[in-house]
């Protein structure tokens, strides 16, 4: 079987199983070789293309692994990173159908809204700071169409970076009127806390974060752009969804954003 074949059937079998909400088995080993990132990125490039071709609007992306436990757990030392579109924003308190989702898990970011392309190969924190517009506070509903979560680098590169849906809050906030590294996090479910966390925790900044995606698209020939949204990665760790739920994320010096769940969902 050629890697043209793997990188197809490895399309077919997500795509199928977003549109079905039934999850599929692993791609690696059974379709990509285990360990092979390049070509799990090669399957995200074409099913985001495949979504772009039937009208889905790109909007930014989103950066995950950025926590060194779950490098550690994934084997894997550098972040990766998906593709968000307009039909995945969610709306500041608005209720979730857990029938759009799988196996939904919430986890809280800073999102970064871009001023200024940033088409450089080496970007610096420097360069993200004057082509960032402003902050806030997101809620990342991360999920996977992989059936339990089994996921390799390879999988949730593949599913792009396990993306779902993403909350953001509507108060914009300066970059220069925050610290980011030291900001702390929680995030609630019925006024109880269940993850908390800090900036460090996104790869010791998120500014650090968007530096490497920034740095990472313009060596592919895809920068970011003004406009784009970014999700810079978890601030603390993601927390499975319960149906009937509501979350709301806290973030020192950005303020909240909140979500609630409706529905039983696929699974």
């Amino acid at each position: 079987m050629t890697g043209d074949v793997d990188i197809e059937a490895a399309v077919a079998a997500l795509t199928e199983a977003y549109d079905t909400g039934s999850p599929c088995p692993p791609v690696r080993d059974r379709l990509l070789p285990a360990g092979d990132v390049d070509t799990a990125y090669a399957v995200q490039r074409a099913m985001t293309a495949g979504w772009a071709d039937t009208g889905r609007r790109r909007v930014g992306a989103k950066i995950g692994l950025t926590s060194p436990s779950v490098q550690a757990a994934f084997g894997v030392y550098q972040p990766d990173f998906g593709v968000l579109f307009a039909d995945m924003a969610v709306c500041d308190g608005d209720e979730v159908d857990l029938g759009r989702l799988i196996q939904p898990r919430v986890e809280a970011e800073v999102a970064v809204v871009l001023s200024a392309d940033l088409p450089y190969e080496r970007v610096t924190v420097v360069d993200v700071l004057r082509a960032t517009d402003f902050l806030l506070p997101a809620i990342e509903i991360v999920d996977s169409r992989v059936a339990g979560w089994d996921i390799s680098i390879v999988d949730t590169v593949a599913d792009n970076a396990s993306s779902g849906l993403f909350v953001l809050g509507d108060r914009p906030v300066r970059p220069a009127d925050v610290d980011l590294r030291e900001c702390g996090m929680v995030l609630e479910s019925a006024g109880e806390p269940v993850s908390v966390g800090a900036g460090a925790a996104c790869l010791g900044n998120p500014l650090h974060a968007l530096a490497w995606l920034a740095s990472t698209l313009a060596t592919a020939g895809d920068p970011l752009r003004a406009g784009d949204v970014v999700l810079t990665g978890a601030l603390g760790p993601m927390v499975q969804v319960s149906p009937g739920a509501a979350y709301e994320a806290r973030i020192a010096g950005l303020g909240g954003v909140r979500t609630r769940f409706s529905g039983k969902g696929w699974q």
